[in-house]
């Protein structure tokens, strides 16, 4: 595993860099892929490059804002032709991750969303409050620049904030807890099983209640619990993404639940939606991972008292507290 000080060296660290300039656009490039316009700005539900900028800062480092910087660029001079509305964007996108991280060590966040104080800084402080700085400078230098009317500007900042914020609750856990994804050996294959059960399901559910016209959409809310209390972090954050990507889809081309809306119903009813399952798997992840923590920290500590009694008075745990298959 490379150390975050190696890639610091100039080769690595550049190399680093132009690597997370090229997630930043293709990421970019997917979330532009269902894209609404509203008030003349054209915005994504759902904007995974701030996911990937947020998880990067964390597991990396500051030192890798250029990268995002970059990225943006990259997307902006596909789009439109680079002006004072463009700098804002740029200026935004890259400030707006690097103050949430900021803000989250300052907090001391760690990225291993084991506690529930970890979850709700990444909602409060990621999400919620660092998002605001690029929904602003994008936002305001649009009007500055005459490209957004000024009584537009309240609808396009909160269409762009959602989307921003969206993209840390459903990105960035994912990003966290798949970097700690291994092979676990000796794992049963009934608890293979239950996960392929899961995701099927969870396909499979999340389809039908985005499609449907019937209101359907509580029932994807079941299968983020089974996931978060049986698998935790790993398990909840891909669901939400199904969820959040099939949700997005239908309420862009107005199917299922969302048939009927005008844009900003969709809109609200979508993120309604969206940020209520991220929310929900999150914070119980992190409550249920922190519970287990505190287990195996009394476990541990049962275990090593055992082992001072043993010393003090051989053979007394064994005759106070024999196994089960020894008592009468």
């Amino acid at each position: 595993m490379v150390r975050p000080e190696e890639l610091r060296r100039p080769a690595p660290a550049a190399l680093t860099i132009l690597l997370l300039a090229g997630v930043y656009y293709a990421s970019a490039r997917i979330g532009l892929l269902e894209q609404v316009v509203i008030a003349g700005a054209v915005v994504s539900p759902l904007w995974p490059p701030t996911g990937i900028a947020l998880s990067c800062l964390l597991l990396l480092g500051l030192w890798t804002w250029p990268g995002i910087a970059l990225g943006t660029v990259l997307v902006i001079a596909t789009l439109t032709r680079p002006d004072l509305a463009g700098i804002g964007v740029v200026a935004g996108n890259t400030l707006a991750p690097v103050c949430a991280c900021l803000m989250l060590r300052r907090a001391g966040f760690r990225v291993e969303l084991d506690r529930l104080r970890d979850g709700v800084a990444l909602v409060a402080l990621g999400a919620f409050a660092g998002m605001l700085i690029s929904a602003t400078l994008g936002s305001g230098t649009q009007v500055l620049s005459g490209q957004l009317p000024p009584g537009d500007f309240w609808p396009t900042w909160a269409a762009w904030w959602a989307g921003d914020a969206m993209g840390i609750l459903v990105v960035t856990p994912l990003v966290l807890a798949l970097r700690t994804v291994r092979w676990p050996p000796g794992v049963p294959g009934v608890r293979w099983a239950e996960a392929a059960v899961l995701a099927a399901a969870a396909a499979l559910v999340s389809l039908i209640a985005v499609r449907s016209e019937l209101s359907l959409l509580f029932l994807v809310f079941p299968l983020i619990v089974w996931a978060a209390l049986r698998f935790q972090l790993v398990g909840a954050a891909p669901c939400v993404l199904i969820v959040s990507v099939l949700a997005i889809s239908s309420a862009i081309h107005r199917a299922g639940p969302f048939t009927g809306q005008s844009l900003l119903e969709a809109m609200v009813n979508l993120q309604a939606l969206n940020a209520s399952a991220a929310l929900t798997a999150l914070l119980l992840s992190a409550i249920v991972t922190e519970q287990n923590a505190v287990r195996r920290k009394i476990e541990q500590a049962c275990r090593e008292l055992a082992e001072v009694v043993d010393r003090l008075a051989p053979g007394e745990t064994r005759r106070r507290w024999r196994p089960d298959d020894e008592r009468p």
